[in-house]
C-alpha cells in the first residue's frame, strides 16, 4: 500500500560530518546550564552582601565562585563589586530570587549527579528560606 523509503532521512544527513557543527554531550550541556544557574545565584548573593554584609554570605559567595570556576574549566566568574550593588533592592525579593535560582541549580546538579553542587544549592535554599522566615523580612 505504501512505497518503501528509498533515500536516507534528511535529518540524519543535515549535519553530515561537518567539523564546524558544535557537538556537545549531555554532560557538557548540563555543566553549562549548572554554571549559569550558580553564576546567577552568585550575583544575587553579592547583591545581598552589599545590602547586609554577613560572614555566611561571604563564605557562600566564595563557595559559589569555586563551583562556577570548576564547571567553567578554571575560568573565574564575574563578580559584582560590593559598592556597585547599591540601589533600591529589597532583601526579601533578593532572597526569593536566590531561593529560586538555588532550586534550579539543585535540579540540574541532581540531574548530572554533581554532589558538591547539589549540596551547596540545597544549603543556599535552606539559608534563603530561613532568611525569608526571619521576623525582619517576613513583614516585607
Amino acid at each position: 500500500m505504501y512505497e518503501p523509503i528509498r533515500t536516507k532521512s534528511v535529518h540524519s544527513t543535515m549535519a553530515g560530518s561537518t567539523p564546524d557543527f558544535p557537538h556537545r554531550s549531555r554532560e557538557e550541556e548540563l555543566d553549562i546550564q549548572l554554571a549559569g544557574h550558580l553564576a546567577a545565584l552568585l550575583a544575587v548573593t553579592d547583591e545581598l552582601r552589599a545590602l547586609a554584609p554577613a560572614a555566611d554570605l561571604d563564605t557562600a559567595a566564595d563557595r559559589l565562585a569555586e563551583q562556577v570556576a570548576r564547571l567553567r574549566g578554571g575560568r573565574t566568574p564575574a563578580r559584582v563589586p560590593l559598592t556597585a550593588a547599591q540601589g533600591e533592592h529589597h532583601p526579601a525579593a533578593l532572597h526569593r530570587r536566590a531561593h529560586a535560582l538555588a532550586g534550579r541549580a539543585l535540579v540540574v546538579a541532581a540531574s548530572r549527579a554533581d554532589t558538591a553542587a547539589a549540596i551547596l544549592a540545597a544549603e543556599r535554599m535552606d539559608a534563603h528560606t530561613a532568611a525569608l522566615e526571619a521576623p525582619a523580612l517576613a513583614s516585607r
